[in-house]
């Protein structure tokens, strides 16, 4: 996909200012980061070859993709066009939350906050915020907001326990306060559903909607002597995931902290590590770049690489995610009423049918199943992804 150069929009008539609490920022790696880096992967000390192709991620593939990143990757490129991205950071909760916000040019667009997750970033977003800022029909039309997750990127890592989903909600509340937001819209994917969903339950009177890709609900018991062929092949699919693909959710969820060395030390062991789920989670006739571009997947590696937050981002998934898989798999425990759009990608996983999550969202008005795409939805099918937030959200604006 070409890149294509961003630009500040002037501020409207009546768009709310970046607050003096906001500062601007740029991304800024000194050269030393790099020659570091490029001496770390041309060192790598590498196993042998698998002997089944269900071990991980392929030796072949892995050793071409650092080979690449170390010498024929061009960063300073990729910085400077990231640097054209209006990016910012601001104090929350005692925790620095950069965010990128990119404003529309139409007057009247609705605020929407995008949340990734792991092993994403802001990066999974920057080809569908053209389009979702300035469509050709300016009902279309959003000022877009997407942070970091703490511990992720640029944003703060928290030196003391206690930053799950929850509090993370809280602080986007306070960020979209902060820029002077009376009234937005929501949407997130992987932890962004999460987030998502929080935020639909603690700040409800000032969300128009909120957009989940997928939603999280568990199976209805009072369904399972009478399951549609989908919801079967769901639940066949959530019991492989436990069996063959949990080992870096129970690792994260239980010691963070031993395998956030490997991912802080070794590159190549931090891009193992996270291109194995894109491999895995995405919808591709077995080639990832034929869905992801190659430069834009080691973007989002250098984001984890440069700022050391292997183990930092992980370490969400000890604060929240044994709470977050018995949502989709034992007992949501919460009711979401504000207006819910759902969008289930063919690849993704877990796939709950509407019947499921209607039981835990309770006004669900868009309910879309597209036809490709996985679990990184806005970098494989930005297109598909534009369509499904534009569905929803024009039913709730």
């Amino acid at each position: 996909m070409p890149e294509v150069p961003w630009f500040r929009v002037p501020a409207r008539p009546g768009t709310p200012p970046i607050m003096t609490s906001v500062r601007e920022f740029r991304i800024e790696t000194p050269e030393r980061d790099l020659t570091d880096l490029a001496g770390r992967l041309r060192r790598t000390r590498w196993p042998e070859r698998e002997t089944d192709r269900s071990q991980g991620v392929p030796l072949e593939y892995l050793r071409e993709l650092c080979a690449y990143w170390a010498d024929g990757y061009d960063w300073r490129s990729r910085e400077a066009w990231l640097n054209t991205v209006p990016q910012f950071v601001t104090e929350i909760d005692g925790l620095d939350i950069h965010f990128v916000r990119v404003r529309s040019p139409h007057p009247g667009a609705l605020p929407l906050v995008l949340t990734h997750g792991w092993p994403g970033s802001f990066v999974e977003f920057l080809a569908v915020i053209p389009a979702l800022t300035d469509p050709p029909d300016a009902a279309d039309a959003f000022d877009v907001i997407c942070p970091s997750l703490p511990g992720y990127a640029f944003s703060g890592k928290p030196a003391t326990t206690g930053w799950g989903v929850e509090r993370i909600a809280a602080a986007w509340a306070t960020l979209m306060t902060r820029l002077g937001y009376d009234r937005y819209a929501a949407a997130g994917s992987d932890w962004g559903t999460s987030v998502t969903a929080q935020l639909g339950r603690i700040d409800a009177g000032r969300l128009a909607g909120i957009h989940l890709v997928p939603p999280l609900a568990p199976p209805d018991p009072s369904t399972l002597d009478d399951l549609t062929w989908a919801e079967e092949a769901a639940l066949a699919d959530l019991r492989r995931a436990g069996r063959d693909e949990d080992g870096y959710s129970l690792e994260q969820s239980t010691r963070p902290q031993t395998i956030g060395y490997a991912l802080t030390d070794s590159p190549a062991a931090l891009c193992a590590w996270i291109v194995e789920k894109f491999w895995a989670w995405s919808d591709h006739p077995g080639d990832l770049h034929a869905v992801i571009d190659r430069d834009r997947l080691l973007d989002n590696v250098m984001l984890y690489w440069l700022t050391g937050t292997g183990a930092s981002a992980a370490r969400l998934y000890w604060e929240s995610f044994r709470h977050v898989q018995r949502i989709f798999t034992e007992s949501a425990g919460d009711l979401i009423t504000v207006p819910a759009g759902c969008s289930v990608f063919p690849k993704e996983n877990p796939r709950p049918s509407r019947r499921w999550a209607a039981r835990r969202f309770t006004d669900i008005r868009y309910w879309g199943e597209p036809e490709r795409g996985g679990h990184f939805a806005a970098l494989e099918q930005p297109e598909l992804f534009v369509r499904e937030l534009r569905s929803f959200f024009r039913l709730v604006c």
